[in-house]
């Protein structure tokens, strides 16, 4: 019987380390008989790409987050930014998820950067009928 090689003091990484670990270097081949204590992939962190809109889908607004959830929260309750409490966004109508922060972001600005004509086209790519998704999140 083989043993499967776990890595030494695993559980006191730090979650700064698994920020900069790619999923697919785990999947390469160089790491396919790697194990991480589930307890460990807990410290991985999953960021998130977000856009709000308004009732009448009028008004967009694009952000980043850690915790979706909260997040939304926080802009359903009217804490979430002064812009978004401004223009009553409060559903949530498109996310991506990442593992790095750096790509997150990157992405929140690559999609804050094009048209607001794209911004329509990526929710309708997922989300044709504009639903709250925050609702199928919870």
């Amino acid at each position: 019987m083989t043993s499967t090689p776990v890595i030494a003091g695993a559980t006191q990484w730090s979650a700064a380390i698994y920020d900069h670990i790619e999923v697919s270097l785990l999947a390469s081949e160089l790491f396919s008989n790697l194990v991480i204590p589930s307890n460990t992939l807990k410290l991985m962190k999953t960021y998130y790409v977000y856009i709000l809109t308004n009732k009448t889908n009028t008004v967009l607004y694009t952000g980043v987050t850690n915790n979706i959830i909260k997040r939304t929260e926080e802009h359903k309750t009217g804490y979430g930014s002064v812009f978004t409490t401004k223009y009553k966004l409060k559903k949530l109508v498109y996310f991506e998820e990442f593992n790095l922060i750096n790509q997150a972001i990157d992405r929140e600005k690559q999609i804050k950067g094009g048209t607001r004509q794209r911004k329509i086209d990526l929710i309708n790519g997922i989300n044709p009928e504009w639903k709250d998704l925050y609702i199928e999140l919870t």
